[in-house]
């Protein structure tokens, strides 16, 4: 049977004018409320009035209201009738009676109940938000102190306590000047473990006591028990790009609920999660990481038996967020041979208090103080690493950081390859165009080995990155490599070397000895280069080739036109009002014979040079010996040819370029071993 539903506009639950009350001993009617009598707006909302058997018709009460048609009343049983309404709205809010009446007499009024309806009243009712102070993390038996904030006035704060056992607290809003917003301050004590602590909290002005805002997000405080701890996990990895996204992992035992996130110092906890079947592991997802995710996290576990221990602390830390990027640079090169020591250097201008050396795998990590160098105003830290190891190959970067945010890190250096190399025969790097160039000039060096190597590397001393090939073979069997580094400018100059491998291998050969490219005019001005006693001399005699400069010169360089060794440095002296240095050179053979310059350049750009001095040609007259060297083979400062290098290191390149080794032509005047000796006997042939 159904029947029809009045509201009274009357206050204080009285029945409007022309309405017939009998009332009677009939049982006092309970009234109830489903889901519950906090809801949100378009939340169905359901009443139930329970009254006695007999009873005709049900009516419902709303205090200060409209008449409202509820969209259903169902009589249930002959003693409940339902009353629902679908889709609440502000005006819903209010307080609720029911009464029922049966043939001859009207029932008392039921208890009434309060709906309040939370809704976001743009201006007035604004989410607030709810925090644990100092933290969610509490004792058994603690106290807590939960602070619920809006940046919207109002008068007032409601909190909540969630679960069975339903508790509320009601405070007057205070005024913070410190962040302009209005706040209330809620004791709540004692807690324990037995059950879970779940809070929100809401606000609302006095005009309307049952509108209230929208509820807070859930707090629920975190407690340390005795049940088994759960492990926590992070993937890819605990450094972590800015913007990227990570997934933390918290593992409880097979009868857990729920796992809880918690960043160490936040007021708040970061998430709650149940956890995933079979592995019964909760899945924390960061789709992008910024700022605000680094820090120290562990996680908690709940089950009807209680809360778990917590885990361990796990550290994330956050990459990109200093957008000054260090520099690393590995003194004196990339490649170390295998129990040597190595030194990784990194450098920034930013003052950062600390640096980072991390290898890509993330097994190797260490953390310096930075040094302020006073005479380029850089910061940096040395990292030494050894005794070397195979497990040492691979890709470092390095960062830097300041001491109050341990989990900001700059940008990462570019990667730095380190390679280890074996104990294997050295190299011969060569170069086609001279030592000397001009800008704009092309070169090329050529590594060159009687081993038969896969690949081969060249790499600039100071840089971070090898240049590779593959090898070329000849035919007496011998392998190089050409490196076309192009038209020369002032960053080409400096000091290279290069390595050979094999396929079958990661470990590289020991290296070349360095080979020295100058570029020459970079500094404006042109030293002056003179011979005493005079520009022809006999052998047996002595020479001194003086090269002087008005102009500041820390080191000179004298170099021989289409010499194929290294040019000679000295060092300076400042002597009757100019810089000058002496090149003296005992008992003179005709190997000296040729067309001289000087350069000059300073220590802070060793590599460097001025513009060419005017050249000089020294002569040798006289015969030359059977048993002489060929004048276009000068000696070194070692007084050796420079033939022996390729002889001692067993490399030759190919046949082309036998004259940039320094080898004279047949006959032999210096001892191979037979391997190489029968190789350039083919090619001579």
């Amino acid at each position: 049977m159904m029947f029809s539903f009045r509201a009274l506009l009357c206050l204080g639950l009285t029945l409007c004018p022309g309405t017939t009350v009998l009332t009677g001993t009939l049982p006092k009617p309970v009234l109830r409320a489903q889901p519950e009598l906090v809801v949100s707006k378009q939340t169905n909302v359901t009443f139930l009035c329970e009254g006695t058997t007999g009873a005709k018709e049900y009516f419902i009460y709303k205090e200060g209201s409209q008449y409202t048609q509820f969209t259903e009343i169902v009589l249930k049983s002959g003693n409940k009738a339902e009353f629902s309404i679908t889709k609440t709205e502000q005006h819903h809010a209010g307080r609720y009676q029911c009464r029922y009446r049966t043939h001859h007499e009207w029932s008392e009024y039921s208890d009434s109940l309060e709906l309040v309806v939370t809704a976001s009243l743009l201006g007035a009712h604004n989410k607030p938000s709810l925090s644990a102070q100092p933290s969610p993390v509490v004792t058994e038996g603690g106290n807590v102190t939960l602070q619920c904030d809006s940046w919207q006035q109002c008068d007032r704060f409601i909190l909540t306590k969630e679960g069975p056992q339903k508790l509320s607290w009601i405070l007057n809003s205070q005024y913070n000047s410190l962040t302009g917003g209005f706040q209330a301050l809620f004791s709540v004590g004692s807690v324990n473990s037995s059950q879970r602590w779940t809070f929100q909290c809401y606000s609302n002005n006095l005009s309307v006591p049952l509108l209230w805002s929208e509820p807070s997000d859930p707090l629920e405080l975190l407690f340390s028990g005795t049940l088994h701890k759960p492990t926590i996990k992070v993937d890819p990895g605990s450094v972590i790009a800015s913007r990227s996204a990570v997934t933390i992992w918290c593992q409880g035992t097979l009868d857990t609920e729920i796992c809880v996130l918690h960043k160490e110092g936040s007021p708040q906890y970061w998430g709650t999660q149940t956890p995933e079947k079979p592995e019964n592991k909760a899945k924390f997802s960061i789709p992008s990481v910024t700022q605000q995710h680094g820090g120290q996290y562990r996680c908690y576990c709940y089950s009807s038996a209680g809360w778990s221990e917590h885990s361990d602390i796990l550290e994330i830390v956050v990459t990109g967020i200093h957008t000054y990027k260090p520099s690393l640079l590995a003194l004196p090169g990339p490649v170390a041979t295998s129990g040597e020591n190595m030194t990784l250097q990194c450098v920034s201008l930013e003052a950062y208090g600390k640096f980072i050396l991390s290898k890509e795998d993330e097994k190797f990590s260490i953390s310096l103080d930075s040094q302020y160098i006073h005479h380029n105003g850089h910061y940096q830290a040395m990292f030494s690493i050894g005794p070397v190891t195979p497990v040492h190959r691979g890709t470092f970067r390095c960062y830097g950081y300041y001491t109050v945010t341990p989990q900001f890190w700059s940008l990462p250096s570019d990667p730095l390859e380190i390679h280890i190399s074996g104990l294997s025969k050295t190299l011969s790097l060569l170069s086609h165009q001279g030592h000397i160039l001009d800008p704009g000039k092309s070169l090329t060096l050529q590594c060159c080995s009687d081993i038969n190597y896969d690949r081969f590397a060249l790499y600039k001393v100071g840089t971070i990155n090898f240049t590779q090939h593959h090898h070329k073979w000849t035919q007496a069997g011998l392998s190089l490599a050409n490196f076309t580094l192009g038209s020369v400018n002032s960053s080409t100059g400096g000091q290279y070397i290069c390595y050979g491998a094999h396929n079958l291998s990661s470990e590289w050969s020991a290296s070349s000895d360095t080979l020295d490219i100058l570029i020459s005019g970079q500094l404006p001005f042109t030293p002056f280069l003179s011979v005493k006693p005079n520009s022809t001399v006999h052998p047996g005699d002595n020479v001194t080739l003086l090269c002087w400069s008005r102009e500041s010169v820390n080191t000179f360089i004298l170099y021989k036109e289409e010499a194929v060794y290294q040019p000679q440095r000295l060092k300076s002296k400042f002597q009757d009002q100019h810089f000058q240095a002496e090149f003296s050179v005992s008992a003179v053979t005709s190997a000296i014979s040729g067309s001289y310059r000087c350069y000059g350049s300073r220590n802070s750009s060793p590599f460097l040079l001025s513009y060419a001095s005017a050249p000089v040609e020294l002569i040798v007259s006289g015969s030359i010996g059977a048993s002489s060297p060929p004048p276009s083979r000068p000696m070194t400062s070692a007084g050796k040819y420079q033939g022996h290098q390729c002889r001692e290191s067993r490399n030759v390149p190919e046949v082309s370029d036998w004259s940039l080794c320094g080898l004279p032509p047949a006959p032999l005047h210096i001892h191979l071993p037979p391997s190489l000796k029968k190789a350039f006997v083919q090619i001579q042939e």
